[in-house]
């Protein structure tokens, strides 16, 4: 079921807040994706799995071990290049696009064509029907999925975004948290 679009943005805030402070700490979690997203039915979203999750240090400011799940992987990261944490904002835009289509960009490829599909194209993935969603979104996630990890906004810079700003409030993701989550516990 997509999410509403102030849904996506309370969601994507929460995300970014906790990634900003990730950072901060010189840490990357690798494996941002929607199955590491817990939400409760209050409307509490937390980042979950740390099991790939890294630190930096002065020394080795980027990293190149290649870790995380295919279809939410950066395009440095699937090139074995240096990387820092906005692989982890790669991957929350992937699951911003998920949130919103109902799945990630080429999960209907197999793991490896999607991995190729990632590392060689010029161009970052879009939603599915751009035209149904706002300007804000769309420039968020271009944002978000620039593939040049260089252009790429940080989680610090994407939390002053205006999506960012028109998320709803907690309590009303709670509802639709609540409705999403007794759905598919009667199925």
């Amino acid at each position: 079921m997509p999410f509403p679009e102030a849904c996506i943005a309370y969601v994507t805030r929460v995300l970014l807040e906790g990634l900003a402070f990730l950072h901060g700490q010189k840490r990357m979690h690798r494996d941002i994706k929607s199955d590491n997203i817990l939400v409760d039915f209050n409307g509490a979203v937390k980042i979950a799995d740390f099991g790939f999750a890294v630190g930096l240090s002065e020394e080795a400011a980027k990293r190149k071990s290649i870790v995380g799940t295919p279809f939410w992987m950066a395009p440095e990261l699937i090139r074995g290049v240096e990387y820092d944490g906005k692989v982890d904002v790669w991957s929350l835009g992937i699951t911003a696009l998920e949130m919103a289509d109902g799945e990630p960009p080429y999960l209907k490829e197999p793991p490896l064509r999607a991995l190729f599909l990632v590392a060689s194209s010029t161009v970052a993935p879009g939603l599915k029907e751009p035209h149904t969603w706002s300007h804000h979104f769309r420039t968020f996630l271009e944002r978000a999925l620039d593939p040049n990890p260089g252009s790429r906004a940080s989680a610090a810079e994407l939390l002053a975004h205006p999506f960012v700003a028109s998320a709803c409030e907690m309590e009303d993701f709670a509802k639709f948290a609540s409705h999403v989550l007794r759905a598919r516990g009667k199925k």
